[in-house]
């Protein structure tokens, strides 16, 4: 069993910072991309970061030059340093990350459970 846990979100007023990881855990052979997505209320869940093994990124325009993806593959760790942050930031943040659980078995999507990020004076 595969297991993404989050941690790091919280209040931050306008113009701050956060940081947030998200640790792969369980049977784990191996892992692709890793990346963080974002869902505010009555919207759709949208890719904020993604990172592949080799360390290659990419961002949502909204968030380049204020967000940086990292990962720590000797821990299967994904973080997301977040700067400037703006109220239209806030949102539900989700990392995702493709594994493949062992030998003969395919990659898979797994999921974390979210950590809420609120910006706001």
């Amino acid at each position: 069993q595969v297991q993404l846990v989050e941690s790091g979100g919280g209040l931050v007023q306008p113009g701050g910072s956060l940081r947030l990881s998200c640790a792969a855990s369980g049977s784990i052979f191996i892992i692709n991309d890793m990346g963080w997505y974002r869902q505010a209320p009555g919207k759709q869940r949208d890719m904020v970061a993604v990172i592949t093994s080799g360390g290659s990124t990419n961002y949502a325009d909204s968030v380049k030059g204020r967000f940086t993806i990292s990962r720590d593959n000797a821990k299967n760790t994904v973080y997301l340093q977040m700067n400037t942050l703006k109220p239209e930031d806030t949102a539900v943040y989700y990392c995702k990350a493709e594994i493949k659980p062992r030998i003969g078995r395919p990659l898979n999507n797994y999921w974390g459970q979210g950590t809420q990020v609120t910006v706001s004076s």
